[in-house]
């Protein structure tokens, strides 16, 4: 393959539409390769905007903006990182011959709960939890009762978990009903989702493109309100339970089609194994992998969209921690102590303009060799030793 410079009549050109801290990751990547990176996002100096060579801010939901920015700016490659995008936009431009990363059609599909949650159940038939859409409360307090408590309330589409709770009886209906409306994303229709009592949760990392499909190790992880605290990789399981979620993945991401990198959330119970969710990008819980491969799960992405092989070495076990800022301020400052950084522990600092209350700022990284467990006890200490104001 040969590898044009940047800013150049024969460049290659990735466009990303969303510019978070995931994004900024993909951007460093394809940079390394020489590709010409552009940012775009809803607000100004977004993570991937301090590295891209291009960025711009527009609505991202505004169809004629987006398709004005991939028109101008005639990308090899637009890769979708956020859910809250004009879809129409995405299928206008394949339809104008721009390569949408996996496909528009891919995008439709996981960016909306509902969407997702028919095809893999209804027409893949993958194994998983019970679930009702719904428009009002009325019908809400129905489902619920039906589906029964604990019960998983979410918006059909938000991002990073915003707008889910789980209702323990109908006092918490109201509350619940609250919570997802508030959500940034489309909150005109939810979905109530049986509680499983699973045994844990993984993230299985899945990469294809026309070289074949692999398969990271899984990773565990933690999650509060919906949004991942800790992960860490390997997840210890069964052979069985591993071989059936790589049949899970492998049958979702054939379904979607396309090529790039998939995070595919399942549910283990036992050496039962239940979808979850599917994003059709890096995810969030993948961090870890910065840490314990030798390709990131961003080096794999774009590997993946170059067509490159996907080969890369497993260097061992590892955790993430997320800090999450305790202000709110326009010149947050994130403190970290001198010793979180050693040989097998750093920080990663995203460099967001902007900290309220709970948003995600930086991330613990952590390894050891041989123990999960370990990397994990010790980013949890190492996110300790982290601050903002």
């Amino acid at each position: 393959m040969q590898f044009p410079a940047p800013l150049k009549a024969n460049s290659i050109k990735i466009l990303l539409l969303g510019s978070g801290e995931l994004g900024k990751e993909v951007i460093i990547e394809a940079q390394r390769l020489g590709v010409e990176t552009v940012a775009v996002d809803s607000y100004a100096n977004a993570p991937a905007h301090l590295v891209a060579n291009t960025s711009y801010v527009i609505d991202m939901k505004n169809e004629n903006e987006v398709l004005d920015v991939i028109r101008r700016e005639k990308p090899n490659f637009i890769l979708p990182e956020v859910e809250a995008i004009s879809i129409s936009a995405l299928f206008e431009a394949e339809k104008e011959g721009f390569h949408v990363i996996p496909n528009a059609e891919a995008v439709n599909k996981t960016m909306n709960r509902k969407n997702i949650r028919v095809f893999a159940c209804e027409e893949l038939k993958l194994p998983a939890s019970k679930y009702e859409f719904v428009k009002t409360f009325d019908e809400l307090e129905n489902s619920a009762n039906k589906i029964g408590f604990p019960c998983v309330i979410k918006p059909v589409m938000s991002s990073s978990g915003h707008g889910q709770s789980i209702a323990y009886s109908d006092d918490d209906l109201e509350k619940s009903w609250e919570i997802a409306k508030e959500a940034r994303g489309d909150a005109s229709e939810l979905i109530v989702e049986e509680f499983i009592t699973f045994d844990y949760e993984i993230t299985l990392l899945t990469v294809r493109n026309e070289t074949g499909t692999i398969f990271c190790e899984p990773i565990g992880h933690i999650q509060k309100d919906g949004d991942y605290i800790f992960s860490w990789q390997p997840m210890e399981m069964s052979e069985l339970a591993k071989q059936r979620s790589i049949d899970v993945a492998q049958k979702i991401t054939d379904g979607l089609g396309g090529r790039g990198l998939f995070g595919v959330e399942l549910f283990i119970k036992g050496d039962e194994v239940y979808f979850s969710e599917v994003s059709p990008r890096p995810h969030d819980t993948g961090m870890v992998t910065m840490i314990t491969q030798s390709q990131s799960e961003f080096a794999l992405h774009v590997r993946a969209v170059l067509g490159l092989p996907l080969d890369y070495i497993d260097y061992g076990a590892g955790a993430s921690a997320a800090y999450k800022a305790k202000n709110d301020t326009f010149t947050p400052v994130v403190e970290a102590h001198s010793s979180i950084f050693t040989k097998n522990s750093y920080l990663r600092v995203f460099g967001k303009p902007q900290s309220h209350v709970g948003r995600r700022m930086a991330v613990a990284l952590s390894f050891d060799k041989n123990s999960s467990e370990t990397a994990l006890e010790n980013a949890k200490e190492l996110i300790k030793k982290v601050s903002d104001k």
